[in-house]
């Protein structure tokens, strides 16, 4: 099937736009400052797929120098409303040939890779990266993880969708965000974790760690299967 940037759309970005960290989301955030901490030294950083600059904004209120780049002038475009000091991008797919070699400590791809078809170009972006890191630096690569496809979210559903459970790597998935107005479904790719270990090898990058966010009874939000299944993935990568 044939596979597009479903945020080149004007409607779409404004309503991601207004999104910030509810529900599901907040567990995908919730952990990468202790990550960075851990990981990453210095404070040059890029938000690989920056869209409407969510991660950007995060990176910078952590103290990072932080640039944004995308594919979608329509995302960029609400970045910059939101943020009109930020340093934000357009670039081509899987070229960072702006930037110079070995410049950012760290690089944050926050969903990027959900909407990058095949291991080709995912590898070419993941070379991409590779090389504008630093020798000491890392990349968080956050994913959905195929379970999310499967399952009801405080953030999502796919109850409409269940060819997703006969999904395998590369195949389209649809799911709806329920915390946008915007309730048309997305388009992701499925992508599993042997397979992203497969890119990572032959992009040049190693993990050097893997986490799977739960959810916390504690927390104040209406959890679904968040406290016993993962809904995200973050791999943590070096260059080799």
């Amino acid at each position: 099937m044939p596979y597009g940037n479903v945020y080149e759309d004007d409607m779409r970005a404004r309503a991601y736009a207004k999104l910030e960290f509810p529900g599901t989301y907040y567990l995908a955030y919730r952990d990468i400052p202790g990550i960075i901490s851990k990981y990453a030294g210095g404070k040059t950083a890029l938000d690989f797929g920056c869209g409407t600059g969510r991660s950007t904004r995060f990176l910078k209120e952590l103290g990072f120098d932080c640039t944004g780049v995308d594919i979608s002038e329509n995302m960029l475009k609400q970045a910059r409303a939101k943020d009109a000091d930020g340093d934000y991008r357009l670039v081509k797919e899987g070229d960072l040939d702006r930037f110079d070699k070995n410049t950012f400590d760290l690089i944050l791809c926050a969903f990027t890779f959900d909407n990058i078809p095949t291991a080709e170009i995912k590898i070419k972006n993941f070379r991409a990266i590779a090389e504008a890191l630093k020798p000491e630096g890392i990349a968080i690569n956050l994913v959905s993880s195929p379970d999310i496809y499967i399952n009801e979210w405080a953030s999502f559903t796919t109850r409409d969708y269940p060819e997703n459970k006969k999904a395998e790597s590369g195949d389209i998935v649809k799911i709806v965000m329920k915390d946008v107005e915007d309730q048309r479904p997305v388009e992701d790719i499925i992508w599993s974790d042997e397979s992203y270990r497969e890119v990572y090898l032959a992009a040049g990058l190693h993990i050097m760690d893997t986490l799977r966010p739960l959810g916390r009874e504690s927390e104040p939000y209406e959890w679904i299967n968040e406290t016993r299944i993962a809904p995200w993935v973050i791999y943590v990568l070096k260059k080799e």
